[in-house]
């Protein structure tokens, strides 16, 4: 190994004999299958022997790794459609990584986001961490400690993909419901009987019960309470 990459696994403290007690780094569990069901990690930070150090380090765990010098680079790069976190630089040249996790929700980026940085503080951290940021890790760190946050990342990013799809589904089934189907629903779920929907919409009793019918069948409610929490959900009142 070179002086340059000696000096870099030194700084960062990549070696398992760094942890306390030595032995097996443990590491976030990488889903079996494709790259597609693996989870990734992207690196942005402007120094090339810390992006090294993080695509050995993470790549060695089973983790998609993608590393970048600078936001620009990553926002130009194609996306990959995984659960997985960020890991920025707080300080770089253009715009910091500060700045960039104000934007990144405008941007539609919703990673959650690691930070590292040589020339942190305690306003700076409070700053982050306020904002989102699952962890706030000056350099140098241990393995251990960017593992474990990059693990909860993962995790957190995981729950957040899964309520997305969820929701998405609900709305394509409200989206299903016919226009009469739909004003059954909304007043249902308001607490309206039978009959006063009814007459709210000038139809028949009937025609209330086959509509709301459908409406359950539809929404996959199995009861009132269950189709409230979907309207809930929904943002239905």
């Amino acid at each position: 190994m070179g002086d340059g990459a000696a000096r870099r696994r030194r700084r960062l403290r990549l070696h398992a004999a760094d942890q306390p007690g030595g032995g097996v780094v443990s590491a976030p569990a990488a889903t079996a299958g494709g790259d597609a069901d693996r989870p990734i990690v992207v690196v942005i930070d402007d120094d090339a022997s810390v992006r090294a150090a993080l695509e050995d380090l993470l790549g060695s765990v089973g983790l998609q790794v993608r590393v970048f010098g600078s936001v620009r680079e990553f926002l130009a790069a194609e996306r990959v459609d995984a659960p997985g976190c960020l890991v920025l630089d707080v300080r770089m040249p253009g715009q910091s990584g500060l700045d960039f996790q104000r934007e990144m929700s405008g941007a539609g980026i919703h990673l959650p986001v690691i930070f590292i940085t040589g020339h942190g503080d305690i306003q700076m951290s409070v700053r982050a961490m306020k904002a989102g940021a699952i962890e706030f890790l000056a350099k140098p760190f241990r393995d251990q400690d960017l593992l474990d946050a990059i693990q909860l990342g993962i995790e957190k990013d995981r729950i957040r993909r899964r309520d997305a799809a969820a929701l998405a589904e609900l709305r394509d089934r409200h989206a299903s419901l016919s226009p009469g189907e739909s004003a059954v629903m909304a007043r249902v779920v308001s607490g309206l009987l039978n009959k006063q929907i009814a007459a709210e919409l000038d139809v028949s009793e009937i025609t209330v019960k086959v509509r709301r019918g459908q409406v359950m069948r539809k929404m996959k409610a199995r009861s009132l309470a269950d189709l409230v929490k979907i309207a809930e959900r929904l943002g239905i009142e």
